[in-house]
């Protein structure tokens, strides 16, 4: 599987085109096996993984948790421990380096092939300076001298946009942000020119507006060394913008590889067409519910016999448990897939919705699949049946999910009850220092002054970068106690006011979704005691028949009910936080996080049971997430923070459609759409710089030191900016926005 060179460069279609002519690949993978372990409790973490790439191509690795892509990349760097086994072949520039010597590894990492992780705060050394360690980068592959090599160092943190760079390579780790610290790492693995750089999952714990900024720095790079890049990510916009060609591991072993462009327009292996179907994008509404995997993965150390998706397949047939297939060339060169039915996949034509049989537009459309044990029909749905069931509305049946039918319309806002009223919330945190004798010395604005409603049935997102407030404000509503200033109403309750009755009450109404759902329950207790133990909080004697109800309700079995947290996945365990939330029949249901911690393939699943389950119980939520594209899928109205205030609020298709707000429209722009003809034509808005300090937030508008249409303005308008805090002020039906030449965004 060692594919096409693609340029950068598009045809009329917009895809990319072939260069002519053999050029050879500065590293080939081939039959690459990782293996955990001896005897019958061996762990085939990888299994006959190949791939190659050329100077200057980007490779995009994608697969869910466990898949075996960054067991591949520390096996290429020949990182893994001791006691791992790994055969096959890697070569770098033509020589074989798997099985080297250490110091043969030494000589190649870090000047032939570098890599950069994850966490960049675990890849620095704490204790040394972030110039230091840039510098000592250079100095093991280069015979410079210090005062070089700590130039040469300031210049790479230049390169990948540290401001004041002199400076800041003075600075420790922890002094850096978080797309600071990543760019530093990007410039150690660059310092050298490498001809390969790995990156594994480089933007992952990133807000989007700094990860928008990290993959710029990754071009960059790429830029000036020519080097090329694997890169391994789950998210599947960053592939779609960035890669040439993408490879799907499924697991341990790919199961697809094309350029991006085949692999997303003309997908062969059902399993790539469910992780496309199932991801929120941005540029669509509630129009149609996602398309969730049924099941998880398998574990490596019992894999199923034949195809390892078979038991997750929708269209599987009884030649897919027999024999294992290998990836075949599909439609055009290059393009690979390992399934026996990718011929009628292509000559069909049939897209994941009808793979996986999708009916009905997203409202109300919960998980049948994912709760149904019986295996769907090996044919899919035609491409009439499923055009008439998506054009139909569906109402709810008696578990909860969509069903045939006609659902009413839902009554206009203000007719509806308020069930959450927040008005000029603020929460202010002391900032001390000193042991012995403490002393404030400032105070760190985490909430100052925000505001919004919750209506009956409806969904409120709130979003904005990491430290904007959105969690604190969270935690003010649940506390249910009177906030330092403003004032807080739940289901007609004044929090300043509630007598422990009254407390008590609004509990039972409104509950909570975690984002860490293995944290959030109870390792010792059984799913029946978990989902029993609020039941009997609010007075309930026998709670069995209702648990059964949940269980159903969340699609899981009633047989569920013996077994223990950690006996469940990711989902599952979700489904069952969720679960305990609906237990004491909540009006409002506050949801943290709740599919952050997911793959993208069981996520979908879980925003159509919450969805389902919100037209079904008549449900309101309120949602916090970092991931757009999942609030512009579940919600009704979005709220955008920044440094604990709103910037702009409303409608989401009027926010996100139309955003007004400069900070609006850089965080859209910044969010990646697994679309490859879209992302590479889209305009980005790049932020300079990190959020501020909250306890030292600009005074005026607190987004002028970032905001592109700040630098625009003439010296009266920058003024009014530095001086005037803006308020929300309505601009059109349902849509608010915080800034004062909100009409002028386009110019910036």
């Amino acid at each position: 599987m060692t594919g096409e060179r693609f340029s950068g460069t598009t045809s009329r279609a917009g895809e990319r085109e072939p260069v002519p002519g053999p050029i050879a690949p500065v590293l080939e993978v081939r039959d690459l096996d990782v293996t955990f372990g001896s005897g019958p409790g061996a762990v085939r973490a990888v299994r006959g993984m190949g791939y190659a790439v050329r100077p200057g191509e980007v490779l995009g690795v994608v697969g869910e948790s466990g898949s075996g892509k960054s067991v591949t990349s520390l096996a290429v760097m020949g990182l893994l421990p001791a006691h791992a086994r790994v055969t096959g072949s890697v070569r770098l520039l033509g020589q074989e380096i798997l099985g080297a010597p250490e110091r043969t590894l030494t000589a190649f990492r870090g000047k032939t092939v570098s890599m950069v992780f994850q966490d960049p705060l675990s890849a620095l050394t704490p204790v040394y300076r972030v110039g230091d360690q840039v510098a000592e980068a250079i100095r093991v592959h280069q015979r410079v001298g210090a005062a070089q090599a700590a130039r040469r160092a300031v210049e790479l943190l230049d390169l990948v946009g540290i401001p004041d760079a002199a400076r800041r390579a003075r600075a420790f780790p922890h002094e850096f942000s978080g797309g600071m610290r990543q760019r530093a790492v990007i410039a150690m693995a660059i310092a050298n020119d490498p001809d390969v750089i790995l990156c594994d999952e480089p933007t992952t714990a990133l807000d989007v507006t700094i990860q928008a900024q990290v993959l710029e720095v990754l071009k960059t790079a790429q830029r000036e060394t020519g080097a090329a890049i694997v890169v391994i990510t789950h998210d599947l916009g960053v592939v779609a913008g960035f890669a040439d060609r993408v490879l799907v591991m499924y697991a341990g072993r790919p199961v697809e590889v094309g350029s991006v462009d085949e692999v997303y327009y003309r997908s062969r292996m059902p399993y790539t067409m469910g992780l496309l179907g199932s991801v929120p994008r941005l540029d669509r509404g509630r129009g149609r519910p996602l398309v969730p995997i049924e099941g998880g993965p398998p574990s490596p150390a019992a894999l199923p016999p034949g195809c390892p998706f078979e038991p997750r397949c929708p269209i599987a047939v009884p030649a897919c448990s027999e024999t294992e297939p290998e990836p075949e060339p599909v439609d055009s060169p290059g393009h690979l897939a390992a399934c026996v039915r990718s011929g009628e996949i292509e000559a069909a034509g049939w897209s994941p919705d009808q793979v996986y049989g999708v009916r009905g537009p997203a409202t109300g459309a919960a998980t049948r699949a994912a709760a149904a044990p019986a295996r769907r029909p090996a044919s899919p749905v035609s491409p009439t049946d499923s055009a008439a069931s998506t054009a139909s509305t569906a109402s709810i049946d008696s578990t909860g999910l969509a069903a045939p039918g006609v659902e009413e319309p839902p009554r206009p806002r203000e007719e509806r009850a308020v069930v959450l009223r927040v008005e000029g919330l603020v929460k202010h945190y002391p900032l001390v220092a000193g042991t012995l004798l403490r002393r404030r010395v400032g105070t760190v604005r985490a909430v100052d002054g925000v505001g919004f409603d919750v209506r009956e049935g409806e969904t409120l997102g709130l979003v904005g970068e990491s430290g904007c407030g959105k969690t604190t404000t969270l935690m003010e509503i649940l506390e249910l106690a009177a906030p330092q200033r403003g004032r807080i109403t739940v289901l007609g309750h004044d929090t300043s006011r509630m007598s422990a009755r009254d407390r008590m009450a609004v509990r039972r109404d409104m509950q909570v979704v975690f984002q860490d759902p293995l944290a959030s329950l109870d390792p010792r207790m059984t799913v029946y005691d978990i989902l029993a133990e609020p039941l009997r909080a609010h007075g309930e004697r026998d709670p069995g028949p209702r648990i059964g109800e949940l269980l159903d309700l969340v699609g899981l079995e009633p047989g569920h009910a013996a077994r223990y947290p950690q006996d469940f996945s990711g989902g599952q365990r979700q489904r069952i936080g969720i679960a305990r939330a609906l237990a004491p029949r909540p009006r409002l249901v506050v949801l943290d996080e709740p599919v952050s911690a997911l793959d993208v393939s069981i996520q979908a699943g879980v925003l159509n049971l919450l969805e389902g389950l919100r037209s079904r119980l008549g449900l309101s939520y309120l949602i916090v997430a970092h991931d757009l594209a999942v609030v512009r899928h579940i919600a009704d109205r979005v709220a955008v923070m920044y440094l604990g205030r709103i910037a702009e609020i409303g409608r989401v298709g009027a926010v996100y459609d139309t955003p007004l707000h400069p900070y609006t429209r850089a965080l859209l722009s910044a969010v990646p759409l697994p679309d490859p003809l879209l992302e590479r034509s889209r305009k980005r808005v790049l932020l300079e710089g990190d959020l501020p300090s909250p306890a030292a937030p600009p005074s005026g508008c607190r987004f002028r030191t970032r905001c592109p249409l700040f630098k625009t303005l003439g010296e009266t308008d920058r003024r009014r900016c530095v001086d005037e805090e803006p308020l929300i002020r309505q601009v059109g039906d349902d849509h608010g926005v915080s800034c004062h030449f909100a009409e002028r965004a386009d110019a910036g």
